[in-house]
């Protein structure tokens, strides 16, 4: 025997119990993908400065090795068949050139690039050393940029490394974690990009203050 409850209408639906459930459920979800997404974030951080000082302990220990600058070594060729010398004068201009300089093949190679090859030669950073002009390719860095090496720009008058395509959160925590946090001063400093992947360095130091808008992006460049 069926009983009807007169009176009464009965709706299905979700009870406050359920839909607190999936709400915690999708916070949750939404609270792991941001966590990922600032460890990967603090992850890029912490290459790039591993870049900047695994870069500066190669080229130490270059010159403990050999007394000489890479890419700037004069005595190179005679260390090791085919291979390019620079000229020996402590800077990376024969001729001048920039971090982001496209490596010709010997005999024509930039020192900007020869210090790449040089430091592959030695067996302090890993690549191809053949008498090729892939063996004066710049590495990459963690955000699709490259690292590369040049002397004077962004007001520095001496040999400097840099590093490119950093979106602005990057950059900032590097120069802050290595530095004084200032886009013009101190041992690490930093460019705004206006055109390209890799955009050469200006003279001077930039003037206006990093701006974390989620777009920028930047190069930083390091004493060596």
């Amino acid at each position: 025997m069926k009983v009807r409850a007169y009176g009464r209408h009965f709706q299905g639906g979700f009870t406050l119990v359920e839909i607190a459930i999936v709400l915690v459920i999708i916070g949750l979800l939404l609270g792991g993908i941001l966590k990922g997404q600032e460890m990967i974030t603090q992850a890029k951080i912490k290459n790039v400065i591993n870049d900047f000082n695994g870069v500066t302990a190669a080229v130490n220990s270059y010159q403990d090795r050999y007394r000489a600058l890479p890419g700037d070594d004069f005595s190179a060729a005679t260390r090791w068949a085919g291979a390019q010398s620079g000229n020996g004068n402590g800077q990376f201009d024969a001729p001048a050139c920039a971090y982001n300089a496209i490596p010709a093949p010997p005999p024509g190679m930039q020192e900007c690039n020869l210090f790449w090859w040089h430091l592959r030669l030695g067996g302090f950073v890993a690549g191809g050393v053949t008498v090729a002009a892939a063996s004066g390719l710049q590495p990459p860095n963690a955000t699709n940029g490259i690292i590369g090496v040049q002397t004077s720009g962004m007001g520095y008058t001496s040999n400097i490394v840099c590093t490119s395509n950093l979106p602005d959160k990057i950059a900032i925590a590097v120069d802050t974690q290595m530095d004084d946090g200032i886009i013009g001063t101190g041992t690490v400093r930093g460019q705004k990009h206006t055109a390209g992947p890799n955009p050469d360095v200006n003279t001077a130091a930039d003037a206006s203050a990093y701006a974390e808008t989620g777009t920028n992006v930047y190069v930083l460049c390091r004493a060596l």
